[in-house]
């Protein structure tokens, strides 16, 4: 762990040798004053030397200024290093985060990873700069202070001493109380940023349904688990602040009482007492700092084991002999799929699922809520990794395709748009970053959105919110298939794209997708099933099987599931007609 904290320093190895040696300096320099000190007690006072006491007390205004300049340069060059070994934790944990599988966030909440990624490493750039500098820094000055003091008198000074290893057990053991109450007190954070990212996102959702009440209940119980997380770490705190510090006070009470009694029996004059008195503090200051710098290094501490665990979390990889799919003919087999979520209950979704589609056909996925259909589309572009069973893209299967080649002919449309907070111009192209003007223009033409973007006044700048806010559900559709459009994929994926949409917007989104059907081979997963009664198969997906296959026809004359669900919908279509008309 700490070999790797350490590699972090690496890019930043000569500003982090000149800012230790400007705190060297600055050690070095404060032990000047007691040294000078003496040096006029003993000897420039008594003898009445005022140009020599002048002359010191200049060249210790001199050292003073130095000493300032060279703190601005730890303070500002310090705090830089940090942060940029900050900057780079932060690169890499969001790189990694890219990497990771999708059952990685169906099993942690946005909020904790937030947490992670902001003020764990922000305590860790905090380490980063302070603790070398901190430990370094206090050894070199209890070092020298251990010498000076010996010289004025080194029975006075052992007997300081012997109060450090009382010190340093009383910090280790407190250490120990305060990394568990860290830990727990940055666990109950991620539980709140969580709490808040949910709530946030669903404040519409909230207000809609007047459950303000419900989500502040629920936020409540997140401090409140915060607060006993603080209350257990300021009670390691106090513990070891308190106990340190008294130990610390002990020390001036040894000084007064020995140095009282060596002054008494002429073990020590008068100059050399004072000047003990004045530099022992030179002697407990680095002490202190370290007991005070045991708190921000379990911060630290924490704050880096917590980022380790989300780098040594297993990132999607492809096979070592992984083959490029280049551009795919968008033939699909699906073979004796079995899946279940590891995030879940463990129970099987799919239990051996078989079926295909070739270039150019139309597959229709249908069949009652929580049978499979969504997880089928999630298989394809291998969001998750299936066993036993095989996906077949063009006869090759999808484990021994590199992931990025197999996703490139994939093409995406979901119920549940998301889109990016920016312009209509950076969504549409997210579908191909590398697109044309002219293209982008294209596929909003296509996707029957380009006359409305003309008659924004921003166009294709215009902003569209966080998630889309600022857009109808239509326009989020529309600006998605825009997306796909450009990206132009062999292989398209419809996953209830239409169902959360009223009618007329339905019709202007479906000739929309119509067009993009066109030459690709297409999975569409649909409740409505008037809208797929065109397409080539249709496989009714119930309780993780394939429960039947055929067209539109074969399937009704087999007057099985999918006749029953097609009749219950029209019937249901024909009676809130007739009650449409009635009224």
């Amino acid at each position: 762990m700490l070999r790797r904290f350490i590699s972090y320093y690496k890019p930043h190895r000569w500003m982090f040798f000149w800012d230790m040696a400007a705190s060297l300096a600055v050690s070095v320099i404060g032990m000047v004053y007691p040294l000078i000190t003496n040096k006029m007690l003993k000897t420039l006072i008594p003898n009445r030397m005022a140009k020599e006491i002048i002359l010191a007390s200049a060249a210790v205004l001199v050292l003073y200024i130095i000493r300032l300049l060279l703190r601005y340069f730890i303070q500002y060059y310090g705090h830089m290093i940090g942060t940029g070994m900050q900057t780079t934790m932060r690169r890499e944990l969001f790189n990694h985060l890219q990497k990771l599988p999708f059952s990685y966030f169906d099993e942690h909440e946005t909020g904790k990873i937030m947490t992670r990624m902001t003020s764990d490493l922000f305590e860790v750039s905090e380490l980063a700069h302070h603790g070398p500098e901190n430990v370094i820094t206090s050894i070199v000055m209890f070092i020298l202070a251990f010498i000076y003091l010996a010289t004025i008198n080194i029975w006075l000074t052992l007997i300081i001493f012997v109060c450090v290893p009382i010190l340093i057990a009383v910090a280790v053991h407190y250490r120990r109380l305060m990394k568990n109450a860290f830990t727990e007190r940055r666990e109950t954070t991620g539980i709140i940023n969580a709490s808040i990212e949910s709530s946030v996102s669903g404040i519409r959702v909230t207000k809609a349904y007047t459950n303000s009440e419900k989500e502040s209940d629920k936020f409540e119980k997140g401090l409140v688990l915060f607060a006993e997380a603080c209350r257990k770490s300021y009670v390691a705190m106090a513990k070891f602040h308190a106990g340190s510090s008294f130990i610390t006070d002990i020390f001036n009470v040894i000084i007064l009482i020995a140095g009282g009694l060596f002054l008494y029996a002429g073990k020590i004059d008068f100059a050399d007492y004072t000047s003990f008195i004045v530099s022992v503090n030179l002697f407990i200051s680095p002490i202190t700092t370290l007991i005070g710098f045991m708190e921000q290094y379990q911060n630290g501490v924490t704050g880096f084991e917590r980022f380790c665990e989300i780098m040594d979390t297993e990132p999607e990889h492809d096979s070592p002999d992984a083959a490029d799919l280049g551009a795919a003919e968008g033939r699909i087999e699906l073979k004796n799929l079995h899946f279940a979520y590891s995030s879940g209950s463990g129970r099987e979704i799919l239990h051996g699922v078989s079926l295909s589609a070739d270039k150019g056909q139309t597959l229709a996925l249908v069949g009652p809520s929580g049978g499979g259909k969504t997880t089928i589309c999630h298989l394809l572009p291998r969001f998750y990794d299936v066993a036993p069973g095989q996906v077949f893209i063009d006869g090759k299967d999808v484990t021994a395709l590199t992931a990025d080649s197999l996703r490139r002919n994939i093409g995406i449309v979901q119920q549940d748009v998301f889109l990016f907070n920016g312009s209509i111009r950076e969504n549409i192209l997210y579908g191909r970053l590398d697109a044309t003007e002219e293209e982008v223009t294209k596929a909003a033409k296509k996707a029957n959105i380009h006359d409305w973007v003309m008659t924004l006044p921003d166009k294709y700048e215009t902003q569209i919110g966080e998630r889309g806010v600022k857009l109808s559900g239509g326009q989020k559709q529309r600006l998605s298939i825009a997306r796909v459009f450009l990206k132009n994929p062999a292989i398209l994926v419809l996953d209830e794209a239409t169902s959360a949409l009223d009618n007329t917007t339905e019709i202007l989104i479906q000739q929309a997708l119509d067009e993009l059907c066109v030459g690709r081979t297409t999975i569409v997963v649909a409740h409505r099933l008037s809208t797929i009664r065109r397409a080539d198969k249709i496989c009714v997906i119930s309780e993780g099987n394939v429960a039947e296959t055929g067209t539109h026809e074969e399937l009704m004359a087999k007057n099985g599931i999918y006749a029953g669900l097609y009749r219950l919908q029209f019937r249901d279509y024909d009676e809130s007609v007739s009650a449409a008309n009635l009224t």
